[in-house]
């Protein structure tokens, strides 16, 4: 279990960014309402604008918030899926035009609703996180903060150590008409 302290909290909800456990791997995380937070972690992770990040959140509530439109058969499915280590595809068809720097590919974002305990505190005071894993595109993703510290120095707010951890990206789906299909298979089997 990690710990998140008051000051990490404080840092996201300013904009700030930093490396975190998730629960998959270490991320870089910001505050996806930040849009100078999301463009420095493309900036940090040497990342194409084209591709959009995941999006921690602590429970489908939020969804609204990014212009899901949610149905009694979405979320019976996504209540099937969350929580855990799987990321869905969503169209986002009303998003306000202020979210566009979070880069919605073809009018979807990717969401991911964590089931450690502690993530969801950290989610519900901080707000929905941005959560790339902490690697510049094209390395292999930190699995200490030590090889985080050497991705990214000082460039980074906080640093927040869990540990190693060897854990895999989160399943990646995609769900057109209800039904899923598996885009990345990671660390659950759907």
């Amino acid at each position: 279990m990690a710990r998140i302290s008051s000051e990490a909290v404080r840092i996201l909800i300013n904009g700030g960014v930093g490396v975190l456990s998730t629960d998959t791997l270490y991320g870089l995380v910001g505050s996806a309402f930040e849009k100078k937070a999301v463009e420095r972690i493309y900036e940090l992770k040497k990342r194409s604008p084209r591709k959009p990040f995941i999006i921690l959140i602590s429970g489908t509530e939020e969804l609204e918030r990014f212009g899901v439109a949610l149905d009694d058969r979405l979320r019976d499915i996504l209540g099937k899926l969350w929580p855990g280590p799987v990321s869905v595809i969503l169209d986002c068809p009303s998003l306000a035009s202020s979210l566009s720097y979070l880069k919605p590919f073809e009018g979807t974002l990717a969401f991911r609703c964590p089931k450690p305990k502690w993530l969801n505190v950290l989610l519900r005071e901080a707000g929905p996180l941005v959560a790339p894993s902490a690697n510049p595109e094209g390395l292999a993703p930190a699995q200490t903060i030590a090889q985080a510290k050497a991705y990214f120095k000082d460039e980074v707010d906080f640093y927040c150590d869990a540990g190693a951890l060897k854990g895999e990206p989160s399943t990646l789906l995609g769900i057109k008409d209800g039904d899923l299909t598996v885009l990345r298979q990671g660390k659950t089997k759907v």
